[in-house]
């Protein structure tokens, strides 16, 4: 297959993502390179994503060998993952995920390693930047790690391969070095949910590897369980989270977890909502009158008022053909009116541009009688036919007028204090030159009297 090799959006302890797309059809991949003499890990993602196909897992596409730079690569081709990880969504949503995404996310991942441990694989490195977001929903990728175990035992066909991971979210037995199966995949599940919750990592306050290391496998201390999670949430934690992987619960029986089965009768739940009857338009007024007897049940023989928007924009354009009568009748409310028919609505008002026409809300009258003041308009009330007329409680032209007039008292009042200011200082001047003629003219008397 061939592809051209475009921007760098990742990389990783072993190799570097790239974004390719593939030259005959197009499409955007997603290709891992690292240098042939250092592609061990590829080589093992390769031969276990060549023999695997479902939608929980990242496809395989393809691989090759390619010299670029004069630098020889080994190249892995994937299904690209627009949506970036899990920790990526989680950065995204202000540093933590409600928790019903969390059950969405938790459901497609359990559904993955459903998939990977009926398929005798264990993943070894679950963890947020490992799973992806799709076009296509949720999927485990980077199976460098991964291996395969023995069906009966549980433990690994290979006495060389090491134990392979990230530190805050291996289980005890894998960071005492002991073994490496399918219970430490849902040991790391159980540390990612607390990721997508808190948006941090499992183990607060432990920075180094060898002492999270040490802890995770021999202090007896599990990850703290937030406390805000629900008790469902708290109790699927609880079943990651044991320290012995014989009590773990397996991806199956977490797929029946009360926390899990939520997803289903949400989605039940969501759907018979967008099911139930709603209106066409505002101008629907049926649907507002039935509103209190509607049975918001969901009845799959239900009839709808329309199955698509086509069809309700074609009934509304069947509707337009019959021409209302906007003619005024007795059901109607005069909302302004700047005419004659106004005043004779209401012969008691003398202003007609800023009136208000209420209709059956006659403790309206003392509410502007008690705000009534200098500043507002007064109220007048006109009975007849059900009808209120208020004329406008704050007259904004008056409180305009008022302020005005404030400013200007003020500013006045400033002019004042400045002049007043002003007006010191020159007598103060004044008197300061006085005084030293005052000084001058005794001075030169006493200079006088001194020479006679």
């Amino acid at each position: 297959m061939n592809w051209i090799r475009g921007k760098t959006i990742g990389r990783g302890s072993s190799a570097t993502v790239s974004i390719a797309t593939a030259s005959r059809s197009g499409d955007v991949l997603a290709v891992k390179s690292a240098e042939l003499s250092q592609s061990q890990f590829l080589n093992r993602e390769q031969e276990i994503l060549a023999g695997l196909s479902s939608p929980y897992v990242i496809a395989y596409k393809g691989c090759c060998i390619t010299s670029e730079n004069g630098t020889v690569l080994y190249n892995l081709c994937l299904e690209y993952a627009p949506g970036g990880s899990i920790s990526d969504a989680v950065r995204k949503h202000g540093g933590c995920l409600r928790e019903d995404m969390i059950r969405n996310y938790v459901h497609k991942i359990l559904l993955g390693l459903d998939y990977l441990h009926g398929n005798r694989i264990v993943h070894c490195d679950i963890k947020g930047p490992n799973v992806l977001l799709t076009s296509d929903g949720v999927k485990i990728a980077d199976l460098g790690c991964a291996r395969h175990v023995d069906e009966v035992s549980g433990e690994d066909r290979s006495t060389v391969t090491p134990l392979a991971g990230t530190p805050a979210y291996m289980a005890p037995e894998v960071a005492r070095g002991e073994q490496q199966g399918f219970p430490a995949d849902i040991w790391a599940l159980g540390c990612t949910v607390i990721e997508m919750a808190t948006g941090r990592a499992p183990w607060v306050g432990v920075l180094d590897p060898v002492l999270a290391l040490y802890r995770i496998g021999f202090s007896g201390d599990v990850p703290e369980i937030p406390t805000f999670l629900s008790e469902q949430a708290k109790d699927f934690l609880s079943k990651c989270l044991k320290r012995e992987p014989k009590e773990r619960w397996s991806a199956s029986e977490l797929l029946n977890h009360a926390f899990l089965v939520e997803t289903e009768s949400a989605s039940e739940e969501m759907m018979s909502t967008f099911n139930m009857v709603t209106p066409t338009s505002v101008l629907d007024q049926q649907y507002w009158e039935s509103e209190d007897e509607l049975d918001t049940t969901w009845n799959p023989t239900q009839k709808r008022s329309s199955n698509s928007p086509m069809d309700r924009i074609k009934k509304l354009s069947e509707l337009s053909s019959k021409i209302p009568n906007w003619s005024l009748d007795k059901t109607w409310v005069t909302v302004r009116n700047n005419g004659s028919k106004e005043a004779d609505l209401c012969p008691n008002s003398q202003y007609h541009e800023d009136n208000l026409v209420i209709l059956n809300e006659p403790k309206m009258a003392n509410v502007v009688d008690v705000f009534s003041c200098k500043c507002m308009s007064q109220a007048t009330i006109c009975d007849g036919k059900g009808r209120h007329k208020i004329k406008s409680v704050m007259a904004f032209q008056s409180v305009k007028d008022v302020l005005c007039r404030n400013v200007h008292f003020w500013k006045r009042i400033l002019c004042f204090l400045h002049f007043m200011q002003f007006f010191t200082k020159f007598c103060a001047t004044c008197l300061l030159f006085a005084k030293s003629i005052f000084f001058l003219v005794i001075l030169d008397q006493g200079s006088r009297s001194a020479l006679g």
